[in-house]
């Protein structure tokens, strides 16, 4: 009766938090980009990256890394973010060697495959951007530490443009501003669908979704 309670627990909570999840982050078709008014600040590469997360189905056996970011822009009026835009180089691709901790598996082989046309095809996508179409104010601040905004930008990956909406953390200040999100998608919204059917059982234990953080600073040019 204890086992069957402890699990009845897991499930109730894994539920809540697809629940939370999936009202956190929203898609939907590409949208016109916001206009860039105000001050121009350019990225800087050197403060600023994107991490990622992807996981086995039911979030056993993770993996994380890096992306960098190649170039980019915010614009600041009023001290407000009003648009902006980053090119994301994935030929950059690296997987945190502490990710794979099986003793047959190497991060280097993730890594190459990563890179391959089963999932982003580096070789014909050298890059992905992501372009700013919208930012509000957070009506609710329960969602992610310090978030204040509501973030709404289309994510191109593989040539593929997808509308994604999510709560960040937005500064201004001194001529610096940064954007800081952890947000989670649905990789088969932009076609990459390798291992995700379950018609494949060979494969289809790799989970669709991957957690996505964005860490930007942009300052005076």
């Amino acid at each position: 009766m204890k086992k069957i309670t402890v699990l009845s627990l897991v499930a109730v909570t894994l539920f809540i938090t697809a629940c939370k999840k999936s009202s956190e982050t929203t898609t939907s078709e590409e949208k016109q980009v916001a206009e860039k008014t105000g001050e121009v600040l350019a990225v800087n590469l050197e403060k600023s990256n994107v991490d990622w997360k992807a996981f086995h189905k039911g979030g056993f056996a993770p993996r994380w890394g890096t992306l960098a970011i190649k170039s980019g822009e915010i614009s600041v009026e009023n001290n407000e973010v009003t648009a902006g835009d980053f090119v994301i180089d994935m030929t950059s691709i690296k997987v945190d060697p502490a990710s794979v901790t099986e003793k047959d598996k190497k991060y280097s082989e993730l890594e190459a495959h990563l890179k391959s046309a089963d999932f982003f095809d580096v070789e014909k996508n050298p890059t992905a951007d992501f372009k700013i179409t919208s930012v509000t104010n957070l009506a609710a601040k329960d969602t992610l530490e310090g978030a204040n905004k509501t973030v709404s930008g289309n994510l191109t990956l593989k040539g593929k443009a997808v509308n994604v909406t999510f709560p960040a953390k937005v500064t201004v200040a001194n001529g610096t501003a940064t954007l800081q999100a952890k947000f989670t998608v649905n990789r088969t919204d932009w076609d990459i669908k390798f291992g995700a059917s379950e018609a494949d059982p060979a494969e289809w234990m790799i989970s669709k979704d991957i957690e996505i953080g964005i860490n930007v600073t942009a300052s005076k040019k």
